[in-house]
């Protein structure tokens, strides 16, 4: 399976053409191990339809399903639809390098940082604006939330400071609830 061929679904939620072939060739990019790996390195951390092969993609699918819920609801939403484009490439991308730039055998605590950095990375590569770059950066970089503060009690990452962020951190929070249960399958989420 083609890479982009895991997030066919989630592309189709980004109403923007150009934005979506932004998005496609980041996700065709991505290292290969993103489309492999368990959404928790130790499995304490998130629901079990996130573990196994795949459990990653299956869990950046959740988070992104959820926003695109939320964002479809006319109670909650209060976003553009280029806001709402930016926000579920921000969930697609947001554990990009989850175990680093090449796959380390645990989580990288900075892995918001690394996938922030690769998308500013590849704006060369883009036709989005530095405004739309920076939007998704930051919205990933601050996904983590409270969860900002190293084993040694330094704060590493950002907190999420907008309304953007929040929602972002708050789709990547549901997402990783144990209690949770998102059927599955294979890939895709069954309705």
């Amino acid at each position: 399976m083609e890479k982009i061929d895991y997030f066919k679904t989630e592309l189709e939620y980004i109403s923007d053409d150009k934005l979506r072939d932004d998005t496609k060739y980041l996700v065709s990019n991505l290292p290969n191990y993103f489309f492999e790996i368990p959404a928790s390195s130790t499995g304490k951390y998130h629901p079990k339809f996130a573990s196994g092969e795949h459990g990653l993609v299956r869990h950046t699918k959740v988070a992104v399903y959820f926003a695109n819920e939320l964002m479809n609801n006319s109670a909650v939403n209060n976003f553009t639809n280029r806001e709402k484009d930016l926000i579920i490439i921000s969930l697609i991308l947001h554990d990009g390098l989850k175990s680093g730039k090449t796959k380390e055998k645990y989580t990288r605590f900075d892995h918001p940082l690394l996938a922030a950095d690769y998308v500013k990375d590849n704006q060369d590569k883009l036709s989005m604006t530095s405004n739309d770059i920076d939007f998704i950066s930051d919205a990933i970089s601050s996904h983590m939330g409270n969860w900002n503060v190293d084993y040694k009690g330094n704060e590493v990452l950002p907190k999420p400071k907008n309304k953007y962020q929040r929602f972002v951190h708050m789709c990547d929070y549901l997402a990783s609830r144990k209690m949770i249960n998102v059927e599955f399958d294979g890939v895709e989420i069954k309705e």
